[in-house]
């Protein structure tokens, strides 16, 4: 082979490793700027969430790490009665940029100037019905399975666990499900003994007074009682449930980030784990001032309600 020949090939290797280390570059160089504007769009800080205290392991165990894995955003949840959270925002005892209820009225009390104007919104998102749960050691299980609950319940000795009322909503439902079981029953002292029989306490200990054996049976909701592991028996005819909702609070110290938890619970994902939890899937429906939802929620929303 020639000189000239040889040099004119050497040239070409040349040139062609030269255009592929440029292409290699300016892919790496692509690949960087990707992950740069991955970086730049993960969430910052933390996200303060306050809940109803039933969705406890939905928050902490399923829901909470998910949305920090797949949004950067740090999740700090505090669980409680839904009117107790709601009056600690008002009275400024905690901040949240979330809060989750189990009952819609529980967000009226946060509305309006009077209220502090905490809430100008929610979204109603699913469901869950209140059940008897009960200790399976209990002496009164056999009876709980084979009575109706409401006669169970004031049998002699018989210890019922409840919410206070005034601080969780599941407590006022309680009630409601003892009027309803007294008209049924044909019984209008029902709701008197029981509320002299029975004993009351925060949302958080009703489940390890029940498996402990210090209560009989208590007021559950049914995602609670599944997530228990805790025999339950229905209300039959009675019927009384929870009706879960979110809301970006207002003035929220995170806002972008408590929009970005709210949309995640809204998401397939987020609506899967609620089903895997037992929670009735409804909506999602906005209720109050749909302008005031932040821009980004508006485009995931599928259906509203006034």
């Amino acid at each position: 082979m020639a000189v000239s020949t040889r040099r004119g090939i050497r040239v070409q290797l040349v040139g062609a490793l030269a255009a592929i280390a440029a292409l290699v570059a300016s892919g790496s160089a692509s690949g960087n700027q990707s992950e740069a504007r991955a970086a730049t769009s993960s969430g910052h800080g933390a996200v303060q969430v306050l809940y109803c205290g039933s969705l406890q392991n939905f928050m902490e165990h399923d829901l909470g790490p998910k949305f920090s894995a797949a949004t950067g955003y740090q999740y700090r949840g505090v669980g409680g009665g839904s009117t107790e959270l709601a009056n600690q925002i008002k009275g400024k005892v905690r901040q949240a940029d979330v809060f989750v209820s189990a009952s819609p009225k529980v967000n009226d009390s946060l509305k309006g100037a009077a209220n502090g104007d905490w809430v100008s919104w929610y979204v109603a998102f699913g469901s869950a019905p209140v059940v008897i749960a009960y200790n399976p050691h209990s002496k009164f299980a056999a009876d709980l399975k084979a009575k109706p609950w409401y006669q169970v319940i004031t049998e002699q000795g018989f210890r019922l666990g409840r919410t206070d009322p005034k601080l969780d909503p599941k407590g006022e439902l309680s009630v409601q499900a003892l009027q309803q079981a007294s008209r049924i029953s044909k019984d209008p002292d029902l709701l008197s003994k029981v509320e002299k029989s029975s004993q009351v306490f925060p949302e958080q200990e009703l489940d390890g007074r029940l498996e402990s054996g210090q209560l009989d049976a208590a007021f559950f909701y049914s995602n609670e009682a599944l997530e228990q592991h805790v025999p339950t028996v229905d209300l039959g005819a009675v019927k009384v449930a929870a009706h879960f909702t979110a809301t970006v609070v207002n003035r929220a110290p995170n806002s972008a980030g408590a929009t970005a938890f709210v949309q995640y619970l809204l998401s397939d994902q987020g609506r899967a784990s609620l089903a895997a939890h037992d929670v009735t899937l409804s909506g999602p429906d906005v209720v109050g001032d749909k302008a005031a939802v932040p821009a980004p929620l508006r485009t995931d929303l599928t259906r509203t309600a006034g």
